[in-house]
């Protein structure tokens, strides 16, 4: 499974995925679920999966290769759509796409297969945008009073969010929410797992600004891991009935 989330705030987008891929107790393996897209200065695109592989890796393919179109122009490549929003429409119609294709592979051996997307990113005079967009190529985009968009398996690291996330959250305490978000899903969940793949899109910078794999045995992110734990022990011990 996944756990994938994205931040929209006034100073700019958190992105965290973790790259833990099952197809059983016993065949887990590792693959990224960040991908960026960027033109330095003029715009910036992330895209976080979650789901069938074979979906999420033929959709993200199949984007590149638009990209790279001779041919290509704004309705094709996500690199020449004039807005995010219109980059929203194009992944989604990938999406829906390839999902339907592999669906129907499948639909011989009665099985079906899904998979979602976050697309997080700005272009150059325009707003940073974060969209989550749905298996059938529809989405949904993060506001004021929802600054997150989560995808796969998001409950356990939902309640932290929901509690200091704000559009006015800086950038560093952004960084520390989405950690603790995906520690709590960590140690409740065995389909989600290390490493972590960390991306800051500062705002107009129209750029990764800070890129980070956080790998096993990290010694910050432990340390924070243990800070949180004491924090909740010693918070718990002092409430009263």
């Amino acid at each position: 499974m996944t756990y994938c989330v994205g931040l929209l705030l006034n100073e700019g987008i958190v992105l965290l995925s973790d790259t833990r891929t099952n197809a059983g107790l016993d065949n887990i393996s590792t693959y990224r679920k960040m991908f960026t897209f960027e033109e330095p200065g003029e715009r910036v695109i992330a895209i976080m999966t979650a789901g069938s592989l074979s979906i999420t890796q033929t959709t993200i393919a199949r984007l590149r290769q638009a990209i790279e179109d001779p041919d290509a122009d704004g309705t094709t490549s996500i690199l020449k759509a004039p807005t995010m929003l219109q980059v929203a429409e194009i992944v989604g119609s990938m999406l829906a796409q390839v999902r339907g294709e592999i669906d129907e592979k499948l639909s011989a051996m009665r099985q079906h297969a899904s998979a979602s997307m976050i697309v997080a990113g700005q272009r150059k005079g325009g707003a940073m945008r974060l969209f989550l967009i749905y298996p059938e190529g529809n989405f949904i985009e993060a506001t004021e009073d929802t600054p997150f968009l989560q995808i796969g398996e998001h409950k356990y690291g939902k309640p932290i969010l929901d509690r200091v996330v704000r559009p006015e959250t800086s950038l560093a305490d952004a960084q520390k929410a989405v950690l603790l978000s995906m520690d709590s899903t960590l140690r409740s969940n065995l389909s989600v797992g290390m490493p972590l793949d960390l991306a800051v899109i500062a705002r107009d910078a129209c750029q990764v600004t800070l890129r980070r794999r956080i790998e096993a045995g990290d010694k910050q992110f432990r340390a924070m891991s243990e800070a949180w734990s004491k924090a909740l022990r010693d918070g718990f011990t002092q409430i009263s009935l």
